[in-house]
């Protein structure tokens, strides 16, 4: 979960509803100076962004981060895959429960940290049609009940 004391830029609403967190971990991210400009800006997107494991590093694919308006000519590629900072035995135990079946890395947010950008990385494995019906159940029952106490409340 995120720590307190951070900025929360941007938070992943989409992931906890495809998929269950089994867990998670804060993560550095390498990036460059217009990209660190426009994540402050809150200028980023990622709600198909996933990570991968490849040669013993971690990289971040599909996380958009919009140009620096205000750079100049050598601004930065919105779509290039992000390197993402782990420890080494954190990246072989992520590699290891990857290569099981049903898990994936999808980033779960994205929060300043002193001045640092951080991505909270969940370890997640895919829900089933009838898994999303009942959290939409049980949102909507949640809904309901805190509807009744206002009401209550009121009279």
């Amino acid at each position: 979960m995120i720590p307190e004391g951070v900025k929360v830029v941007a938070l992943n609403r989409r992931a906890r509803f495809d998929y269950s967190v089994e867990e998670s971990f804060e993560c550095g991210i390498e990036l460059f100076g217009t990209e660190v400009k426009s994540i402050k800006d809150g200028k980023l997107s990622f709600p198909d962004g996933f990570a991968e494991v490849r040669n013993g590093e971690v990289w971040l694919r599909n996380f958009h981060i919009a140009e620096y308006p205000f750079s100049s000519v050598f601004n930065h590629d919105p779509d290039r895959p992000k390197k993402l900072l782990l420890h080494a035995q954190e990246i072989k135990r992520l590699d290891r429960r990857v290569r099981e079946k049903g898990y994936t890395l999808i980033p779960l947010a994205v929060y300043l940290k002193r001045g640092l950008v951080k991505v909270e990385l969940g370890l997640c494995k895919g829900k089933k049609l009838y898994d999303k019906r009942a959290d939409i159940k049980e949102r909507d029952l949640d809904r309901e009940m805190r509807r009744d106490f206002r009401r209550r409340g009121e009279d």
